[in-house]
């Protein structure tokens, strides 16, 4: 891992709290006696998911240690877990569909399509550490959005459209602060470009259909 990064781990770490808080009036506090609302497909988004931000935090962090062998080996799980959870996301789907407000299928729909972008793009360059850690970054920055999306109207009142701007915001701000980094570092910051591209494009659709 490049000396630069090798703190990532205890960064992404932050998406723990991050996502408590985010999912707890929706979801945690409903423990164990959850509503009727709360299907089994739910919980079995919410522990993929969970495996899945685990996998995040746990492989910077055997390659901080130099465990590179048991890195690729728990790498090669990701083949199993990522596509569960895009699997993961259809039956939020279908009940969206079939909802009185259908606008609100971009949400899952745009988190799936980002995800299965960066996650084909970190293992189409597997073996350039470099790309590959990230666009696995760029997949953590979609977990952001369902996190950030809840904590903004439940616990400070924002509106819909107040938090996912904020939430685009605090993305732009990241990302721009990694290609900073890297190209005052002299590395390659070119996937990042790619993926702010991405949220820019995101953000536009978003505030063409709920304007």
């Amino acid at each position: 891992m490049e000396k630069a990064y090798k703190n990532l781990g205890y960064f992404l770490l932050l998406l723990l709290p991050l996502a408590f808080f985010g999912f707890y009036k929706t979801y945690f506090v409903q423990f164990p006696n959850f509503e009727d609302n709360i299907t089994i497909f739910i919980h079995l988004h919410a522990f993929i998911a969970s495996i899945w931000i685990l996998l995040l935090i746990l492989q910077p962090l055997l390659i901080r240690n130099r465990k590179n062998k048991l890195h690729r080996k728990i790498g090669k799980l990701s083949y199993i877990i990522f596509p569960l959870l895009i699997l993961s996301f259809v039956p939020q789907m279908i009940r969206i569909i079939q909802s009185d407000a259908p606008q609100f299928l971009f949400f899952p729909l745009a988190d799936s399509v980002l995800l299965i972008l960066f996650y084909s793009l970190a293992m189409f360059h597997r073996r350039n550490a470099s790309k590959h850690m990230r666009y696995i970054i760029g997949t953590a920055t979609v977990f952001l959005g369902p996190t950030i999306g809840r904590i903004g109207p439940h616990f400070l009142d924002w509106s819909e459209t107040v938090t996912q701007n904020v939430q685009y915001a605090i993305i732009y701000l990241i990302l721009i602060g990694l290609i900073y980094y890297d190209r005052r570092n002299s590395k390659k910051y070119q996937p990042y470009l790619l993926i702010l591209t991405t949220w820019v494009v995101h953000q536009i659709i978003f505030n063409l259909i709920f304007q």
